[in-house]
C-alpha cells in the first residue's frame, strides 16, 4: 500500500521543515522528490520517496 504526504504538515512530522518556496525551488532543480497528481484535485509526496531521500542525506553525511 502506497502512503502518501498531502502537505507541509506531513513533511514536519518526519523533520522536514523548509518553507513552500524552497520546496518548490528543490523540487525544480531536482534536489527533492516531486510531488506525484493523485486526483483531479489533489497532489501529494510518496512517503517511500521522502524516507529514501532522508536516508540519502544521511549517507552523504557518513561519506564525508
Amino acid at each position: 500500500m502506497t502512503t502518501y504526504l498531502y502537505d507541509r504538515a506531513d513533511l514536519r512530522r518526519r523533520g522536514i521543515k523548509i518553507s513552500n518556496s524552497t520546496l518548490l525551488r528543490l523540487e525544480a532543480a531536482g534536489s527533492f522528490p516531486k510531488r506525484v497528481r493523485i486526483g483531479a484535485h489533489s497532489i501529494a509526496w510518496l512517503a517511500s520517496e521522502i524516507d529514501a531521500h532522508i536516508a540519502a542525506l544521511a549517507e552523504a553525511r557518513e561519506a564525508n
